[in-house]
């Protein structure tokens, strides 16, 4: 019998804790069971390291010793992973109290660590140091050891699609040049988890309905000197889509009305994802339609002989179930509201899950958060549901430098801070400062509201500063003058689609025409000082492409026009417009064409002066430095009022050069011309106005440019570059031509 529980060897901690995990109490029998129950407790609590139980007579004597403080942790030897990294992962931290057992899971944390960096040979030993008052010190002695790459990526079982074309749409590369820049050469089991899924949705898109993975492995080479992953397909037969209907059991709906919500149509490969889609836009229809709890349900009929799938989308009654609550968590930074505007699912909206997780995505697409969950609760009601979304907050500012060359230009810099989440708001908010050694620089301030007045209005607000040097010592196009611009633009934008947008603008802006040289063109002589701009326009864009990156089929538009004198002291009406398209000759051949025009007329009764007509160049007709109207005597270039081009090209990959380094190859052919000049009416108004001469005679020839060649496009990490080496079929008098260009790669 136990008549007293005496606890000894305790200092910082009290007895009556040490006697809360006992299985005894007084009076009790002592039950040698019940004693190895309560050592045990006390183990797991992790503040002894040592406990035992004893009887003295009528005594239960309880012996224990704490587990030291922990005083400091360290980390030695940790050099590609930082210390403030790893801290995060361990358990034991200064203050705590230290046990072995926390010691050897801190031990595979900073492990998981470093093979999550490809340090799959690192060793990692957990020591203490004593220190006075029973503290230690915890010192984690790391030997990093050599970064274990990806050296080869393989594919087994495809014979329809390339393993160049695969090693596209998967996250982990190559070990390769660029390995400075990026870690996705690093072999890790997530990034493969996730690898093996795009390969399955990439296949399922493309047709391959039944493709499988069969495997996805990584082994290490004998030398230990990097990984190999190979993924085992079964690719199966490629489907086209058969019929597409719409069966509407819901009460109330024309099923003929909402099959003009289903993407795709017969005959077209098939689309997993545009499967998808119809189901977002048939239940979007459905609840505009006066049916909020309506569910769409694709049954799906494979013919394999046919090799054709047609799939019913059913439209049936869900069931009647209200969303009481939306609590969101996670979000430390982002603002609720900016949440709830794009999750769009308010507390009273009829529960329909696919309208929820829409809702999820378009939360996930802001990219301010690394993950977005949504978990369904009950509400206080069986017809009543809680949704909790739960938010991972990703870093959404960044600060940028640049350092390239352009034959235009020269040596070029960039210094660029964005910030896509402005104070939690959702705001965009970008600084550039950019200059060359040509003596061209600019300085832009850009601020976006997405959400203007939470409606789906987008409101910007711009300031800027440009200066371009246009002397002889100077630039590319030599014109006789420097112009500096300084000035805002106030704009809105209008999502009308998916695909389809507008937006309308102010600018005021002052312009300074000055340094103009000595045998610069009058026209030029004649506005030389400071004017004010005072301009309103508007702009469509229409885009189907694929990928805004690297497009491989689509159609986009952009038309935007300017009118100019809605005050200020100048008058013209500018019209530009560009029209791209993208052809998949086979999975890895693009042709590409542009298409580009423009056109500026003065009004009011004036006339477009040199400063404001266009200037173009390589970026317009490979080949050709400048080229359009110029004054005949000094060759000074004076730009022109209208221009037209087309570039049609065949872009393909590079034969035996490693994907990862992102170089393709394109051959093109362009053609173009621009022409007309208001500069002999500014030339005429000097001479008169300071008794001299008019001396201005140009060459305003419309006569077709055209060249060909080969490009190297290179998709760098400061973006698509590309060096262009070109032969002039046909160009007009005074033209400056070049065989080799490098610059910015722009569609």
């Amino acid at each position: 019998m136990i008549r007293t529980i005496n606890v000894v060897g305790t200092s910082r901690i009290e007895p009556e804790t040490v006697l809360h995990y006992l299985s005894f109490k007084p009076g009790d029998r002592y039950d040698p069971a019940k004693a190895d129950d309560s050592v045990k407790a006390l183990f797991q609590t992790g503040q002894f390291r040592d406990a035992s139980l004893a009887m003295q007579g009528g005594a239960l004597i309880v012996k224990v010793a704490e587990n030291p403080l922990v005083a400091r942790v360290a980390f030695e030897g940790a050099k590609d992973v930082t210390s403030d990294t790893l801290a995060k992962e361990v358990q034991l931290k200064a203050g705590g109290t230290f046990s072995k057992a926390r010691a050897e899971v801190d031990v595979q944390n900073v492990l998981t660590v470093y093979r999550r960096q490809g340090y799959y040979a690192a060793q990692v030993e957990a020591k203490t140091i004593d220190r006075e008052r029973d503290r230690v010190d915890v010192v984690f002695e790391i030997n990093e050891g050599p970064q274990i790459k990806v050296v080869g990526i393989n594919f087994i079982g495809n014979a329809s699609i390339s393993d160049a074309e695969l090693r596209k749409e998967i996250t982990t590369t190559e070990s390769g040049l660029l390995d400075f820049l990026r870690n996705s050469s690093v072999y890790d089991p997530d990034r493969l988890n996730l690898d093996r899924e795009l390969v399955r949705r990439f296949y399922v898109k493309s047709g391959f309905a039944d493709m499988r993975v069969l495997s996805a492995t990584a082994d290490m080479d004998a030398e230990k000197q990097g990984f190999f992953l190979t993924f085992t397909l079964d690719e199966g037969a490629r489907y086209t889509f058969g019929s597409l209907d719409v069966e509407a059991t819901a009460h109330g709906f024309d099923a003929k009305a909402l099959a003009a919500a289903i993407k795709g149509k017969a005959g077209d490969i098939y689309n997993a994802e545009l499967v998808d889609k119809s189901v977002e836009a048939l239940t979007k229809a459905a609840a505009e339609g006066g049916a909020p709890f309506a569910q769409v349900r694709p049954r799906i009929d494979r013919d394999p002989l046919l090799r054709t799938i047609s799939v019913a989308f059913v439209v049936e009654d869900g069931p009647r179930v209200y969303i009481e609550r939306v609590e969101i968590s996670g979000n430390t930074a982002t603002k609720d509201e900016v949440i709830r505007r794009e999750f769009r699912v308010a507390e009273g909206d009829a529960y329909n899950k696919l309208m929820v997780e829409q809702g999820r995505q378009r939360v996930m697409r802001t990219g301010f958060f690394k993950d977005v969950k949504v978990e369904r609760q009950p509400g206080s009601a069986p017809d009543r549901v809680d949704l909790a979304l739960k938010v991972t907050e990703a870093e959404t500012g960044n600060l940028g430098f640049a350092l390239g060359y352009s034959s235009n230009d020269g040596i070029i810099g960039e210094v660029e801070y964005t910030e896509r989440n402005l104070m939690g708001t959702g705001q965009y908010l970008q600084v550039k400062l950019s200059g060359s050694l040509s003596g061209n620089g600019a300085f832009n301030v850009s601020w976006t509201e997405p959400r203007f007045l939470d409606r789906n209005v987008s409101f910007g607000l711009d300031a800027f500063a440009k200066s371009a040097d246009y002397t002889e010592s100077a630039g590319y196009t030599v014109a006789g003058y420097k112009d500096f611009r300084v000035g805002g633009t106030t704009r809105f934008g209008f999502p009308i689609t998916e695909e389809f947008s507008t937006g309308i603008n102010y600018t005021l802006m002052m312009d300074r025409v000055y340094g103009v040289d000595d045998d610069a063109s009058l026209a030029v002589k004649q506005i030389k000082g400071t004017s004010v701009i005072s301009s309103i326009g508007y702009n469509m864009i229409y885009d189907t492409r694929d990928s805004k990156k690297k497009p491989t089929r689509g159609f986009y538009f952009k038309g935007v026009q300017d009118l100019a004198g809605a005050g200020g002291d100048v008058n013209y009406i500018r019209s530009t417009s560009e029209a791209r398209a993208y052809y998949p000759i086979s999975q890895e051949i693009v042709l590409a064409g542009r298409a580009q025009a423009g056109n500026i007329t003065g009004w009011g009764g004036q006339s477009v002066r040199v400063v404001d007509a266009f200037y173009k160049g390589s970026e317009t007709i490979a080949g050709f430095k400048s080229f359009g109207p110029r004054d005949a005597t000094t060759g000074y270039a004076l730009g022109g009022t209208q221009f037209y081009s087309a570039t049609a090209e065949l872009r393909f990959p590079i034969p035996f050069l490693p994907t990862d380094l992102g170089l393709s190859g394109a051959v093109f052919a362009s053609a173009g011309t621009m022409f007309g000049t208001d500069a002999a009416s500014f030339a005429k108004a000097y001479a008169a106005a300071n008794g001299t001469s008019n001396t201005l005679v140009t060459t305003n020839s419309s006569k077709l440019r055209a060249s060909t060649g080969f490009s190297l496009i290179w998709d760098s990490p400061l973006g698509p570059l590309r060096a262009d080496v070109a032969t002039v079929l046909s160009k007009a008098n005074g033209d400056k031509t070049q065989t080799f260009g490098f610059g910015y790669a722009g569609w």
